[in-house]
């Protein structure tokens, strides 16, 4: 009897033994968990109209207070003081994207930790590009005009302060950045993940970036943050209308309403 129990002991001992190795040896299965899981930006729902509009935004959740700030955007660009602004230096390159976001109010792409690699460099503060989203139409007017749409492009310095960019888009020639963002752009709230596709958002400037206007507001969706420094560039860029179209078709009007200047003066490059 003591025989077979310790036969029995040794198999079972070589079995634990061989279940240990395969867990050691066996390949690990890879994660199919995206790398950064989508998360809506906002934890109150909001919206550009409707009980939760642009006039409700600042009751909603107190973390949207500066949606009733005297420093808001978008802004009517129409009286204007020329001034010798500094340079717009667009030190951007063509880089891997991970995903296209439909965050339930625009296409959107984040550049994700350490950073995109592209930086505005303005004077002596260099602005790195940490996301870009689009509005139809315009959220900017120039002089009482409002474009078919516009980019934003966002920025921050590492000390956190923040600039945008606003390109104004006109209909024309498709523009083959912007098509290879709307073709892997959700058509519901979430995210695509993007492989392969590498993407230089200096193909989404204009020829000109020398001429602009300058102003301090906000971010133009709650939170409201204030303190954006925005350069609104003169030279728009084309899409073609079937661009328009097909943006047109998810967010048909994701604009917010003009903001009172409250005496803040809008400088214009000589």
């Amino acid at each position: 009897m003591q025989t077979n129990i310790g036969y029995l002991r040794r198999i079972r001992a070589a079995a634990l033994a061989a279940l240990a190795a395969g867990s050691v040896l066996a390949p690990q299965a890879q994660s199919t968990e995206p790398l950064h899981p989508y998360v809506s930006p906002w934890k109150t729902p909001w919206d550009y109209e409707g009980p939760r509009g642009n006039d409700h935004w600042a009751d909603l959740d107190p973390a949207y207070a500066a949606c009733k700030g005297k420093e808001q955007s978008p802004i009517d660009i129409r009286t204007t003081q020329k001034a010798t602004l500094p340079a717009l230096r667009f030190e951007y390159h063509s880089g891997p994207l991970q995903y296209v976001i439909n965050n339930a109010h625009t296409i959107r792409v984040n550049y994700y930790a350490p950073g995109s690699g592209d930086f505005l460099v303005v004077g002596d503060e260099r602005y790195q590009l940490t996301q870009f989203h689009f509005h139809r139409p315009s959220e900017e007017y120039v002089h009482g005009k409002q474009y078919d749409m516009v980019l934003h492009l966002m920025h921050q310095t590492s000390e956190g302060k923040v600039a945008g960019v606003a390109v104004l888009l006109k209909a024309g020639t498709a523009n083959r950045a912007v098509q290879e963002i709307w073709d892997h752009m959700p058509a519901t709230e979430g995210q695509n993940l993007v492989n392969g596709l590498d993407l230089n958002p200096a193909l989404m400037l204009p020829g000109n970036t020398a001429a602009y206007y300058m102003y301090q507001g906000s971010v133009t969706a709650p939170p409201c943050t204030e303190g954006v420094t925005w350069f609104v560039l003169k030279t728009p860029i084309t899409v073609s209308p079937e661009q328009i179209s097909a943006f047109a078709k998810l967010y048909p009007d994701d604009v917010r309403p003009l903001q009172p200047l409250n005496g803040r003066i809008v400088k214009e490059s000589k």
